[in-house]
């Protein structure tokens, strides 16, 4: 199962990088909760539709450097660039543990730290 859903997150990062969100979504369960460290939660698939609706104004870039994958999670280390509200790229640092229910996507804690490149 572990290795099914690092395949599973794969394929929904390569669907974000495309710029198919609903893609993405389609991973999730509708009662996902997104929960990002020292900022916000995001309850259900809509609210983080409407999320990535607002932050992904352009796909964004990732970069994965570790998928480590144990029982119903799978924790993701890397970094990732995108667009901030002038348009300009922002660079971050990652750690993204995702717990899976069933093959679909039910919950995320994001450690993500801005980073100067």
């Amino acid at each position: 199962m572990s290795e099914n859903n690092k395949a599973i997150l794969l394929e929904g990062n390569a669907a974000i990088a495309e710029g198919n969100n609903e893609g993405f979504l389609s991973f999730c369960t509708d009662d996902t909760q997104w929960t990002f460290v020292g900022d916000k939660t995001l309850n259900g698939k809509e609210a983080v539709r409407q999320w990535m609706a607002t932050t992904y104004v352009e796909p964004p870039k990732f970069r994965v450097a570790n998928l480590i994958a144990e029982g119903d999670f799978v924790t993701a280390l890397g970094d990732i660039t995108m667009k901030d509200a002038d348009g300009k790229a922002a660079h971050y640092s990652y750690c993204d543990i995702w717990r899976f229910r069933n093959g679909q996507i039910v919950e995320l804690k994001a450690f993500v730290i801005k980073t100067s490149v």
